[in-house]
């Protein structure tokens, strides 16, 4: 049985833990280790079972607990040659790391991990897409302006997929940000809206997606019930009938006791 846990997913900290049999990997670590750590013995899970971290960028609300966790559980590290020449340069990786670039897929053990395109303000930024011990496929796509070519056919071959919804965009501007901040999140490197994640929905159930975990919500500039009711309704006006065609939830910045199989 696969399934996926959001342990973490906000501009505070994101982290997901996919498993499969017994086996599991970590995907981003932006908490400080202790809440890692309690957030899997809440949910029932260790970190003893994670063969592996990857992580999708260096923005420090995906990399946090990275330095202590590399230390303490002596786990191989994949991420992209940019992002990992960016945690050297921020002294993330303590000596002796087994730090290894991801350049295409990477096998651990029966999981299978190929990375994927996005596009956000970061040296290389990307997200993954997996193959777990029993043939079911999870993308976990987030920090990205627009969803790459890469990414939407990843996410069109998995039975779940983690998709970002960051923003409302009327909240976004006629909120406080400044200006300059606005305009990073709106661009093609910034974060995906609601809109853009809610267009993109039914295209990929049509190719066999069923469970969808809208994800790195802002506190500021979005709330659940606006992300989710966006996204039922654009698969709503495909004729795409929820808890029938596919299940949908809303990962929350601290995801204690929620998980999705698939």
């Amino acid at each position: 049985m696969a399934k996926i846990v959001p342990l973490f997913s906000s501009s505070r900290g994101n982290s997901y833990y996919i498993q499969g049999n017994s086996d599991a990997i970590l995907i981003d670590a932006g908490r400080n280790c202790k809440q890692i750590e309690l957030a899997l013995s809440m949910n029932g899970l260790s970190m003893e079972n994670v063969r592996a971290i990857f992580v999708t960028h260096e923005h420090s609300d995906h990399i946090s607990a990275l330095n202590v966790l590399l230390k303490r559980y002596k786990l191989p590290l994949f991420a992209t040659q940019g992002t990992l020449e960016e945690l050297a340069s921020k002294n993330i990786l303590p000596a002796g790391a087994n730090a290894n670039v991801i350049e295409n897929t990477v096998f651990i053990g029966d999981f299978a991990i190929r990375r994927v395109e996005t596009s956000h303000d970061a040296r290389e930024s990307c997200g993954y897409f997996v193959t777990t011990p029993d043939r079911r496929k999870v993308s976990v796509v987030t920090d990205t302006g627009y969803l790459t070519d890469d990414a939407k056919a990843a996410i069109g071959q998995s039975h779940c997929a983690v998709v970002e919804s960051n923003h409302d965009i009327d909240m976004l501007k006629s909120g406080g940000y400044p200006y300059i901040i606005k305009k990073r999140i709106l661009s093609d490197y910034g974060h995906l809206s609601n809109l853009s994640c809610a267009q993109a929905l039914p295209s990929f159930v049509e190719q066999g997606l069923t469970r969808i975990i809208l994800a790195h919500l802002s506190a500021e500039n979005n709330m659940p019930k606006i992300a989710l009711d966006e996204a039922v309704s654009s698969l709503a006006k495909a004729q795409m009938v929820l808890n029938s065609d596919y299940m949908i939830d809303v990962a929350s910045p601290d995801c204690i006791g929620k998980s999705m199989v698939f």
